[in-house]
């Protein structure tokens, strides 16, 4: 990659410009936190040489701001949630941290270690569905076995939101006009009394890890994930029971074929077979602040099968639930010191491609992003997964950015 700092656009926070389309490589990415063990309550001080090469002005990070505006927290917690907290927020958090939070840690706790036995229970006796030595899964698993997971994975996942602090969830369902040209094909092949086909993925918008918890509880579809998942305690066998596709982030050309391979057959699939899991894709490859869309990489569309779009918004007054530019540590404490977190969803027609996008990927992708950008009021951005890295290394004090700079968007 050979942007630099000075050399990006510094009109990110536009919502007229027109989207252009990313040639970058078109994977899909699980994106990660910044380590940070700094105090919750209170900012570092710049006394020593150490922590004064940390902070940043005030003037330098407004340009900061201007240029990676897709990623910028706006909520009453600052850059990184290190920001000067009030007297009001300092006294509600440590009322939430004595009595809200332990609740909720053990609430969530012991949903995970249910939801694992159930998961372990439905799949003894059972031999995974493998298609190589690296990817496999129970997704494929039908009977009751499949019956009890799907629908207590949904069951629980909502109860898991509701931990959380997402009492209600606002649904709203947008249904297809007559007229409708979102989705040109619709028109030109499909025949009112015939039966609509069956997405083979879900698009959505990137956010927040509280992202697949309400498609869980929503769709229970499969994810792509970190290859290091699969290894986890309790949360490796969901992943399995979910379907995930696993990839190796720092793995370079060959990997990236095997996974936009298997990621496409899986989608052909779940359009072709009712029975089989529906993927879930977030084509941005990395989380926003809720508020832009990033260009779409084109190894979601490369199944050419329709997909139902979704887009998440997050409604906020004190804490952002967007995971971007916090530490995991520092986002979930704050998540669940909360009282009351909103979730609003809006529910796309499914979006079946015409021949030409089916033809184009890039074209697919293309439109798709210009209809949800346009659904849910979010801002074009041009920028992506590398600049994120670059806004994260200068927020961390990191100028010179050698290895941040020469980074490919894998």
């Amino acid at each position: 990659m050979e942007t630099q700092l000075k050399d990006l656009h510094p009109t990110q926070g536009q919502r007229q410009p027109k989207p252009e389309l990313s040639e970058r490589s078109e994977s899909i990415h699980y994106e990660g936190s910044t380590k940070d063990d700094r105090s919750l309550l209170k900012p570092e001080s710049s006394s020593s040489s150490t922590s004064s090469s940390i902070l940043i002005s005030n003037e330098s990070l407004e340009e900061l701001e201007k240029k990676f505006a897709a990623f910028v927290r706006h909520d009453a917690y600052g850059p990184m949630g290190r920001g000067e907290l009030s007297l009001e927020e300092k006294v509600l958090l440590a009322i939430a941290w004595v009595i809200l939070v332990p609740i909720r840690v053990v609430f969530a706790i012991s949903l995970l270690l249910l939801y694992y036995v159930i998961c372990r229970i439905c799949t003894l006796f059972s031999a995974p569905n493998r298609e190589d030595d690296e990817q496999e899964d129970y997704a494929h698993m039908g009977g009751w076995r499949r019956a009890v997971i799907v629908q207590c994975g949904k069951f629980l996942s909502r109860i898991m939101l509701f931990a959380f602090g997402f009492y209600w969830i606002k649904e709203r369902f947008r249904i297809p006009d007559n007229d409708d040209k979102s989705s040109a094909a619709l028109n030109e092949v499909k025949d009112v009394c015939e039966e609509p086909e069956r997405p083979g993925a879900i698009i959505s918008n990137h956010v927040s890890y509280i992202d697949i918890l309400y498609h869980m509880s929503s769709f229970f579809p499969s994810f792509v994930a970190k290859r290091s998942v699969a290894k986890l305690p309790l949360v490796g066998l969901i992943s399995k029971c979910l379907g995930c596709v696993y990839v190796q982030r720092e793995s370079k050309s060959s990997d990236f074929k095997g996974v936009s391979g298997v990621v496409t057959e899986r989608v052909k699939e779940a359009h072709q077979d009712k029975s089989a899991p529906i993927m879930m894709l977030f084509p941005e490859g990395t989380t926003t602040n809720g508020d832009f869309l990033l260009p779409f990489k084109t190894g979601a569309f490369l199944a050419k099968a329709p997909v139902l779009p979704v887009i998440l918004r997050y409604p906020f007054q004190r804490f952002s639930p967007a995971w971007d530019s916090i530490s995991g540590v520092r986002h979930v404490i704050f998540l669940l010191s909360q009282f009351v977190n909103h979730l609003e969803v809006i529910r796309l027609p499914i979006y079946y491609p015409s021949q030409q996008e089916k033809d184009d990927p890039k074209l697919y992708a293309y439109n798709l992003r210009r209809l949800m950008a346009s659904e849910g009021n979010l801002i074009y951005s041009d920028i992506g997964l590398p600049e994120k890295r670059i806004y994260l290394a200068a927020l961390n004090g990191n100028n010179s950015l050698p290895s941040v700079l020469h980074q490919k968007d894998d």
